[in-house]
C-alpha cells in the first residue's frame, strides 16, 4: 500500500515523498489507518519494521488539522537515545508542517533542563519523555495535561522491564479520559497485557512477526571458550567485509575490556554504556553514524531505538540473559529490508540460554567453525550437563573458517517504508531522521515550538542533505 493512498495532508505527504518513502511497511499498513480512525491500539512488531513512523505519521496529521498553543501529544519511551531518535524523526516528517517537539530526558546539564521546561510551558506540540525525568517536571506543577489528545507508549515491554509500570500509570492517569492511547511493543509478555487492560479502551490489536529476527539477517553462532572470544573476534573482523559493526557485551566492564583490546590491535573502535555522560554517548553515536569509526561496543542500551544506516554486522560477544533481547540486538542490522549478519559467541555456560533463543525464534542458528589455531572448542550440546573437563567433546567443531561468510549488503532503507532513492528533509544517517539542512533554529527556539511561523511558511525551500553533526 502506498502512502499516497492515505488521506494525509499535502505538506505531510510531501515530506514523506522527499524522504524517499513510497510503500508502507506491514506494520505501517496495518496500524496507520486504525490510528487515523482514532482507535486505541496495541501493536507488537519486531525492531526495524518502521513502527516509529507508524505512529508519528498519523499523530502529525492530527496535529496539523488545527492550531493550538498547548501540547497535544505525549510519547513515553524507556531511554534517552530513543527519545532523541523520535525527536529527529518528527523533525524530518514535520518539516513542511511546523509541528514542534521537545525530548524530556535525563542528564546533568542545566541548560537541557531549562530547554525542557521552556518547551513544556510554551506548548511544544509533542512531548517525548522518559518516565523518570517527566515525573520530575510534573512534580514542579507546570505540566499541563488538559489538552493531551494522544498518548504513545513506545517499547512498552522495555519500560516495564526497567520498572516503570507504576510511573506509567501515574502519568497516564493525569491525561484526559478522552485521549487516544497507542501501545507499541516488540514482545507481548503477560504484564504488557495487564497494562493494556488498564489504560486502553477497546483497542485494536496488530501483531507482526512476534520475536523473530528479520528475514534479511544471516545468523551464525560459534561455540567457544571464553578465552577464545577475543582471538575469534579479531579473526572475524579481519576475514569479513565489515563496514560497520556493533558488539554487544553483558556488562560495562566487558565493554571497556573489549574496546581496550581491540584498540591495542589498532582497530577503530569506541565504547558506549550508561557510565558515559549523555553528551559523550550522543557524540559517540553521531561519529559512528557518520562512519568516523566502524566498530561500536556497547551494552543493551544500544539494543532498542537506535537507527543506524547500513549496519553490516552485529556481534553478541555475550549471549543476552533474556531470549527476547536477542531479537532486539540482532535487529540492529538488516533494518527495514536491508541484509546483514548477526554473530553470537556461545560459551558452555551459555548453551542452555542460547537454546532458549533458538526455541523462541523457531530455528536452529547455524554453528560456524572456529579456526584450528585457536585450539579445541566445546561441543554445542545444550541438553548435556557441563563438566569441569576442558577440550572438545564429541561433535565439537574446529578448523574451518575457510569461507569468508561476508555480511550481505542491501539497499539503504530504514523504518519509514520502501525507498525510492530521493533526497529529503534530511534523512541524515538515521531511519526517518531529522532534516537539519534547512531547519537551523537554536535549541531553545526548537523546544518552545520551533517557530510557529513555520506553519505559515507552508512551502519553504527543500533542505540540503548533510551528515548529522
Amino acid at each position: 500500500m502506498k502512502f499516497t493512498e492515505l488521506q494525509l495532508s499535502e505538506n505531510l505527504l510531501e515530506a514523506i515523498e522527499v524522504l524517499g518513502f513510497e510503500e508502507m511497511t506491514p506494520i505501517q499498513e496495518k496500524t496507520i489507518p486504525l490510528i487515523l480512525e482514532n482507535k486505541d491500539l496495541i501493536a507488537c512488531a519486531q525492531t526495524g519494521t518502521g513502527k516509529t513512523a507508524a505512529f508519528l505519521i498519523p499523530i502529525i496529521e492530527r496535529l496539523t488539522q488545527k492550531e493550538s498553543e498547548y501540547s497535544r501529544a505525549l510519547i513515553l519511551v524507556p531511554t534517552r537515545e530513543l527519545a532523541m531518535q523520535i525527536d529527529q524523526n518528527i523533525d524530518a516528517l514535520s518539516y513542511y508542517t511546523g509541528v514542534s517537539s521537545v525530548p524530556i530526558i535525563g542528564g546533568k546539564n542545566m541548560d537541557q533542563w531549562d530547554q525542557q521546561k521552556f518547551g513544556i510551558e510554551n506548548g511544544a506540540d509533542v512531548l517525548i519523555a522518559t518516565p523518570g525525568r517527566f515525573l520530575m517536571h510534573i512534580a514542579l506543577g507546570y505540566v499541563n495535561f488538559d489538552h493531551i489528545e494522544v498518548v504513545v507508549l513506545d517499547e512498552a515491554d522495555k519500560m516495564l522491564d526497567m520498572g516503570f509500570y507504576a510511573d506509567i500509570i501515574k502519568i497516564i492517569s493525569q491525561t484526559p479520559e478522552t485521549r487516544q492511547t497507542l501501545m507499541f511493543s516488540a514482545t507481548m509478555p503477560p504484564r504488557i497485557r495487564e497494562l493494556a487492560q488498564e489504560i486502553l479502551k477497546d483497542p485494536a490489536e496488530v501483531n507482526i512477526n512476534i520475536s523473530k529476527p528479520a528475514a534479511g539477517i544471516k545468523q551464525l553462532a560459534y561455540s567457544v571458550y571464553r578465552e577464545q572470544k577475543i582471538p575469534l573476534l579479531e579473526h572475524i573482523i579481519a576475514e569479513r567485509d565489515v563496514e560497520s559493526m556493533i558488539i554487544f557485551a553483558s556488562s560495562k566492564a566487558s565493554v571497556d575490556e573489549i574496546t581496550r583490546k581491540l584498540k591495542k590491535l589498532n582497530y577503530e573502535v569506541e565504547a558506549i554504556h550508561s557510565d558515559k555522560s549523555q553528551d559523550e554517548r550522543q557524540e559517540t553515536l553521531r561519529a559512528f553514524k557518520n562512519k568516523q569509526f566502524r566498530i561500536l561496543v556497547g551494552t543493551d542500551v544500544l539494543a532498542r531505538g537506535i537507527d543506524i544506516d547500513n549496519l553490516s554486522h552485529v556481534l553478541n560477544f555475550d549471549v543476552p540473559m533474556d531470549a527476547e533481547d536477542y531479537v532486539h540486538r540482532v535487529g540492529r542490522t538488516a533494518r527495514a529490508s536491508n541484509t546483514g549478519e548477526a554473530i553470537t559467541f556461545i560459551t558452555p555456560r551459555d548453551q542452555r540460554r542460547f537454546a532458549d533463543i533458538e526455541a523462541l525464534i523457531e530455528m536452529e542458528v547455524p554453528k560456524g567453525e572456529v579456526p584450528e589455531e585457536l585450539g579445541p572448542t566445546p561441543a554445542y550440546s545444550p541438553g548435556r550437563r557441563r563438566s569441569s573437563g576442558g577440550g572438545r567433546r564429541d561433535g565439537g567443531k574446529r578448523g574451518g573458517g575457510r569461507g569468508r561468510d561476508r555480511g550481505h549488503k542491501g539497499p539503504k532503507n530504514r523504518g519509514g517504508g520502501k525507498r525510492r532513492g530521493r533526497g529529503g528533509p534530511t534523512r541524515t544517517n538515521g531511519a526517518e531522521n531529522r532534516g537539519r539542512g534547512g531547519a537551523g533554529e537554536d535549541q531553545k527556539q526548537k523546544a518552545g515550538g520551533k517557530s510557529r511561523n513555520r506553519r505559515r511558511k507552508r512551502r519553504s525551500s527543500r533542505p540540503k542533505q548533510q551528515p548529522e553533526s
